[in-house]
C-alpha cells in the first residue's frame, strides 16, 4: 500500500476510498430486491353527468387510478402494491380542491366532496354535485352609437338581444357564457362598430338558490366607415389587378363580411398566394378608416406532370404548363396535353383579367382524337367566352367553331363543321362545395348553329342537370341525380358529337360501358338526339372517411323519344372522403346486358 504523508495526498486517497465505497453499494444494490410504494389509487363515485369529466380533467384519478375504479381486481391488492400514504393523502387533498373548482365552470356550485378510507382499500371519493345553475335574468346594455334612438339601431339591439345564446332558464357554464359573449361581441363588431368592446361582463351566482343572474355591457364605440385603401406588396401586378377583384369602396359602412369576401377572391386568383384585408380599428380614424390590403404573390409560372386511371378512359398521363402573367399583361395561359388509352387532347386557353364587374373573358382552341365504343372521333375547335362566377351561381356565354370527322366501325364516315353560340347558368346551395350533405345544384344549358352562319346543320340543344342531397341519420347521406337533353333538329346527320347525347359509364348509367348507350350505327355507339337519366344513391359513412353506398341508375340516349328504352344498373360500392371530394369504387350489374362492371369515380357534386 502506497504510503501518503503530506496533506494533499491524504485528501485524495480519501476521496478515492469514498468512491470506491459508493460504487460497492451501487453494484450491491442492484442485486438485492427493492421494493416500490405507489399510492393507493382513489376511487370515484358521482353521477353520470359529472363522472367523465372528473376523471378526465381531476389530475388526483390518473389512467391507473381510472383502472382501479373500473373495478380492476388486480390494481391495489394487498401484497401486489405497497402504497404510499402521503402520496395518497395528497391526492385527497388535491382532489378536494379541484373537483369543486372543476364542476363550478359547469354551473354546480353547491357541490359535496365525501371521502371513505379504510385501512387496505382504495379511497373512494364520493361527489355530490349539488343542483345546476341556471340563468335567471339576462341584462344586456349597449354604449356608444349603438345607443342611439334611431329606429335600425332599435332594431339592431333587439336582434343582438334575440341572437344571444345564454338565454334566461338556461343552464350555465362557463364554457357557454365565454362563448355568448364572444358571439355578442362578434355580432356587434362585424358590421359598422370595427372598435366594439365589452367593458363589464358580470355573472352573480346564487349558489343556495341554483341561479345566476347575468350583466354584460358592450360599447360599440363609433360607427366606421372605409377610408382610402392602401394596397402593398406588388410587383409584378398593378393595383388596378386588385381593384377589379374588390367592390368594396371609399366612403362605404364598415362590413366585415365584405372585407373576407374581398380577401378569399384574392386568394382564390392565380395571381395571389396570400392576402390580407384589414381597416385600422383606431376610433379616432372611424369616419374614414384607413383599409390595407397586403398582397402576397404566386409565382406565376407552374409546370405539371400527373398520371391517373379512369374506369371510363383508361390509364392516362398528362403535362399541364400555366403561367398567370403571359406577356407582362396579368393574361392567364393554361395548357394541357393528355393522352389516354381511349382518348388523346390536348388544349390551350388563355383568360384575360377579370373585369370591374366580374366577367372574365378567354379564348381558347382545343383538338381530339378518341375512339370509344367502335367511334373513331377527331376534331379541332376554336372559341371565345366570357364567364362570371359568383357565391352560388355561374353563368357562361361562349361562341365556338369546331371542325369534327367521325368514323363509325361498319358505318359511314362523316364530316360536320359548326358554328354555335351557347348559353349556360348554374345554381347551387350546398353545405360543402368538396364534399356535400345536404343541399342542391342544378345547371342548364342551351345551343346550336345555323346552316346560314357556317353549320352544316340548323339545330338546337337543350340539357339539364340536377342533384339533391339529404342527410339520412346520423352518417347517411341520400343522393338523387337526374339528367335529361333533346337536340331539335330534323335528324342528326351533320351535327357534331359534342351536340348529340350517348351515357353510360361512371357517374351516368353505371353498369354499362362508358357512352355505350346510344344510336347503333354498324358495329359502333353514336349519339342521338334524347337524353334521359335519373339516379337513387344512398351512402352510409361506416368509419371515419370511410362509407358504403348503394345505388339505381336508369338511363337511355337515342335518336327519337319513341326509340327510348330505360336501361338499369344498380350495385354497391366504397367511398373515401379525399380532399378533393369523395372517391368511389363501385360494383354495377347492367341488367340490360346482364354483366357486371367495375366504375372508379370521382363523385364531385358540379
Amino acid at each position: 500500500m502506497p504510503a501518503y504523508s503530506d496533506p494533499k495526498s491524504i485528501a485524495f486517497a480519501y476521496r478515492r476510498l469514498s468512491c470506491l465505497c459508493a460504487v460497492s453499494l451501487i453494484a450491491l444494490a442492484g442485486l438485492l430486491p427493492v421494493s416500490t410504494a405507489v399510492a393507493a389509487p382513489l376511487r370515484l363515485e358521482a353521477p353520470g353527468a359529472v363522472r367523465p369529466l372528473i376523471l378526465k380533467y381531476v389530475s388526483a384519478f390518473d389512467a391507473r387510478d381510472a383502472a382501479a375504479d373500473s373495478a380492476d381486481p388486480d390494481l391495489g391488492a394487498e401484497g401486489d402494491i405497497q402504497t404510499d400514504e402521503g402520496d395518497t393523502l395528497a391526492r385527497i387533498r388535491r382532489a378536494r380542491k379541484d373537483i369543486p373548482e372543476l364542476l363550478e365552470t359547469e354551473g354546480y356550485f353547491s357541490s359535496q366532496i365525501d371521502v371513505e378510507q379504510a385501512p387496505g382499500s382504495p379511497a373512494l371519493v364520493r361527489v355530490q354535485p349539488g343542483p345546476r345553475a341556471v340563468v335567471q335574468e339576462v341584462v344586456l346594455r349597449f354604449e356608444g352609437d349603438l345607443n342611439g334612438e334611431r329606429p335600425d339601431l332599435r332594431a339592431r339591439r333587439e336582434s343582438l338581444l334575440a341572437a344571444w345564446t345564454l338565454g334566461k332558464g338556461g343552464a350555465f357554464s362557463q364554457a357557454g357564457w365565454s362563448a355568448a359573449k364572444a358571439k355578442l361581441l362578434a355580432d356587434v363588431s362585424s358590421q359598422d362598430y370595427a372598435a366594439a368592446r365589452i367593458v363589464d361582463s358580470t355573472a352573480d351566482i346564487d349558489p343556495e338558490r341554483a341561479v345566476a343572474r347575468l350583466l354584460v355591457v358592450i360599447d360599440s364605440g363609433p360607427a366606421f366607415r372605409i377610408g382610402p385603401i392602401d394596397v402593398v406588396g406588388l410587383s409584378l401586378y398593378s393595383r388596378d389587378l386588385v381593384e377589379r377583384y374588390s367592390s368594396v369602396t371609399e366612403g362605404e359602412r364598415y362590413d366585415y363580411e365584405r372585407l373576407v369576401t374581398l380577401q378569399n377572391s384574392l386568394q382564390s386568383t392565380p395571381y395571389f398566394s396570400g392576402a390580407i384585408v384589414e381597416i385600422d380599428r383606431d376610433p379616432a380614424l372611424a369616419d374614414a378608416s384607413p383599409l390595407r390590403v397586403s398582397i402576397t404573390e404566386a409565382k406565376p409560372r407552374r409546370f405539371g406532370v400527373g398520371v391517373g386511371f379512369s374506369s371510363n378512359t383508361g390509364a392516362r398521363g398528362e403535362v399541364n404548363y400555366r403561367d398567370a402573367n403571359l406577356f407582362s399583361n396579368a393574361w392567364e395561359l393554361n395548357s394541357t396535353v393528355r393522352l389516354e388509352e381511349k382518348r388523346q387532347s390536348a388544349f390551350a386557353d388563355v383568360f384575360l383579367p377579370q373585369t370591374h364587374s366580374g366577367f372574365r373573358d378567354a379564348v381558347g382552341l382545343s383538338g381530339l382524337a378518341e375512339n370509344i365504343q367502335n367511334l373513331a372521333t377527331s376534331r379541332f375547335s376554336v372559341g371565345v367566352q366570357r364567364a362570371r362566377t359568383l357565391q352560388r351561381t355561374t353563368t357562361r356565354i361562349s361562341i365556338n367553331y369546331q371542325h369534327e370527322t367521325t368514323e363509325p366501325e361498319g358505318g359511314v364516315e362523316q364530316i360536320s363543321t359548326a358554328l354555335t353560340l351557347n348559353c349556360e347558368a348554374g345554381y347551387r346551395v350546398t353545405d360543402n362545395p368538396a364534399d356535400p350533405q345536404r343541399g342542391y345544384g342544378v345547371s342548364f344549358q342551351i345551343g346550336g348553329g345555323s346552316k346560314h352562319f357556317f353549320s352544316d346543320q340548323s339545330f338546337l340543344r337543350v340539357y339539364g342537370r340536377g342533384q339533391y342531397f339529404r342527410p339520412l341519420g346520423e352518417s347517411g347521406t341520400f343522393i338523387l341525380r337526374g339528367e335529361a337533353g333533346y337536340t331539335v333538329a330534323p335528324s342528326s346527320e351533320g351535327i357534331p358529337q359534342d351536340f348529340l347525347f350517348r351515357t353510360g359509364g361512371s357517374q351516368s348509367v353505371r353498369g354499362y360501358d362508358y357512352q355505350s348507350l346510344g344510336v347503333q350505327d354498324g358495329v359502333a355507339i353514336v349519339g342521338g338526339r334524347t337524353l334521359a337519366v335519373a339516379s337513387l344513391e344512398y351512402v352510409r359513412w361506416v368509419s371515419g372517411p370511410w362509407g358504403l353506398a348503394t345505388f339505381v341508375d336508369a338511363g337511355d340516349a337515342n335518336d327519337t323519344w319513341q326509340d327510348m328504352r330505360w336501361r338499369v344498373g344498380y350495385g354497391l360500392g366504397g367511398r373515401w372522403r379525399s380532399p378533393a371530394g369523395p372517391l368511389g369504387v363501385d360494383v354495377a350489374y347492367g341488367q340490360s346486358d346482364e354483366k357486371f362492371r367495375l366504375h372508379f369515380t370521382l363523385a364531385l357534386a358540379f
